[in-house]
This record gives structure tokens, sequence and C-alpha cells, in this order.
């Protein structure tokens, strides 16, 4: 007898087919986070980083009005910040659609 024989293997075929079909859903899910755009701010809004759903950086908008163009190490501080907080949005996004595709 070997550890074959109790294994039903027309299910085989099925449990393929699901696969491919959840690593399709998979790919197209990634596709549509791909192109969505999260954007989160630092600094009371004096600086707004805008990444899209693959964690690039596509947008950095800086307002002039509300710092002191000599203080650029609190500038870069912002920037990085914003990027920061714009990444972690997109990631929980992410994780959350991925999540939700995973259960249905």
């Amino acid at each position: 007898m070997s550890m074959f024989d109790g294994l039903n293997l027309g299910n085989m075929g099925e449990l393929m087919k699901k696969a491919r079909q959840m690593q399709e859903q998979m790919k197209q899910m990634q596709e549509d986070l791909g192109r969505r755009q999260t954007t989160a701010d630092a600094g009371g809004g004096m600086v707004q980083a805008t990444v899209n759903g693959r964690m690039e950086l596509i947008k950095v908008r800086i307002d002039k009005t509300k710092f002191d163009p000599a203080d650029t190490e609190m500038l870069e501080d912002l920037i990085v910040a914003a990027v920061g907080g714009a990444q972690k949005r997109a990631a929980e996004s992410m994780r959350q659609e991925m999540e939700k595709t995973a259960g249905d």
C-alpha cells in the first residue's frame, strides 16, 4: 500500500486551478495598488509627500509660506517624515487589500 492510495487525485486539478486563479487575483490586485496614490503630510502641512502602491515617491509639495528657508535641517526632517508617513499608509492599505482578497 503506497502513501498515495487514499489520496483523491481528481481534486488535484481543481486545487491547481484555484491556485492559478488566486495567483491571477493577487497579480491584478498588485497592479491596481501600484496605480493608487497615498499622501501624508508633516509639520502641519509644511511638507506633503505622495507615494504609489509600490512605495515609490512620486510627488513632494513644500508650502513655502510655512517654513523658514534658512532652516533646511528642519525641512529635510519634515520631508523624511512625510515620505515615511505616506509609505506607512500605503503599506497598511496594501495589507488590508491582501487580507480582503485572501478572505474572498
